[in-house]
């Protein structure tokens, strides 16, 4: 069965299209509602709490149907009609409950894709990235029409444009075929078992700490600079920066992989997230310093996450490869999302903003020693 090259990537556009609406801007509408940044965080912090619950749930669906891209369409359809609340609800309570429904539709979309698409592959697992791009090629545009339209236009316009990501992804959505069904033959163990040994516990603890690091970035990188008199459009290129260099390590990652182990990307990654928030919490009033600091993401994330589903994908076989995503995807995002924004909330008032990206920094060493002390080359 041949690979659909393009359907995938489309998906994968129209996707990251609607994370780079939402991401680097929903917090800049929280605040026009005149939110404290502790709110924000913890608001915020219900998307990732979503992705430590929906990707088991769907995960366990897509096992027992074996229709994950009919799962990924319903789910985009549903989150969809939720988001639509936004227009009508602004009280604090009320955009908690419409984040906490809309994550747990939204999450099925990202661990069922990467699975779908990773057995798609079957043994070209290293070709993922040239599809992958292309939901930075989307993240890129959107993040960058969006930022100059929301100079020029109220910052609530910003539902009009998330809404309209959501429709173009449930479309694109309904074009992706489903992989054939993985043979119950192929499960070598429970997956309990999996997740008992050590190396694998570590790895998703580093995963877990990274995604962590990430936070203060994801929720209060965009107020950040606006706070220190960048525009929205430059706010924009800001985050466009960094994913340009993501498509470049992507296109890169068949090579890199090729010629280094994967433990040895991962360390270098970690390493690159240190160096990066740092550079960001204490140089953003110089422009070079955070264009320097955007391309690290190129490793801190691009690099990162291609060689992390590539570990999960080699340690979670058969039947447990959507498990072993929702799995990753939880932990990380999820788990790691959800304790990053409420702390990132909670330090942003308390510790100030320089203080808040170095605590990043250092929770991406702790990532660090943890790949150091336990997984080896020998174990991916």
């Amino acid at each position: 069965m041949p690979v659909p090259y393009w359907r995938l990537s489309a998906f994968y556009f129209a996707y990251f299209a609607y994370v780079g609406a939402v991401g680097p801007y929903f917090s800049l509408y929280l605040a026009s509602l005149g939110l404290a940044g502790a709110q924000i965080g913890v608001l915020l912090s219900l998307g990732s709490l979503m992705r430590v619950i929906g990707p088991n749930v769907w995960g366990w669906v897509a096992d027992r149907t074996q229709r994950r891209a009919r799962i990924i369409g319903i789910t985009l359809a549903l989150g969809g009609a939720c988001f639509a609340g936004f227009f009508f609800v602004r009280s604090f309570w009320g955009l908690f409950a419409l984040l906490l429904v809309t994550g747990f539709f939204t999450s099925a979309a990202m661990p069922l894709t990467e699975s779908l698409t990773l057995s798609h592959l079957r043994a070209a697992v290293s070709s993922y990235g040239s599809i992958r791009l292309w939901g930075s090629v989307g993240f890129i545009i959107t993040v960058t029409l969006v930022g100059y339209a929301l100079d020029a236009l109220p910052v609530a316009s910003l539902l009009w444009m998330v809404l309209a990501t959501y429709a173009l992804s449930w479309t694109c959505a309904l074009a992706v075929p489903d992989a054939p069904a993985l043979s119950a033959h192929a499960e070598p163990e429970p997956v309990w078992n999996i997740l008992r040994r050590p190396e694998i516990a570590a790895f998703l603890g580093a995963c877990f700490l990274m995604t962590l690091a990430h936070e203060p970035q994801y929720a209060f990188f965009s107020i950040y600079l606006v706070d220190h008199g960048y525009t929205k459009a430059a706010v924009g290129w800001m985050w466009s920066i960094g994913v340009i260099a993501e498509i470049i390590v992507f296109l890169l990652m068949p090579a890199l992989m090729r010629r280094y182990t994967l433990s040895t990307i991962l360390r270098v990654c970690f390493a690159a997230t240190v160096a990066r928030f740092l550079m960001i919490g204490w140089g953003v009033d110089s422009a070079p310093v955070l264009f320097a600091a955007q391309l690290l993401h190129g490793l801190s994330f691009g690099a990162y996450h291609a060689a992390a589903i590539t570990v999960i994908h080699r340690w979670f076989q058969g039947v447990h490869q959507v498990r072993g995503q929702a799995i990753y995807l939880s932990v990380s995002f999820g788990a790691g999302g959800v304790l990053g924004s409420a702390l990132s909330g909670l330090g942003w008032d308390s510790i100030g903003p320089a203080w808040t990206f170095s605590a990043a920094a250092f929770a991406a060493l702790a990532g660090y020693v943890l790949l150091r002390w336990k997984v080896r080359p020998a174990h991916i």
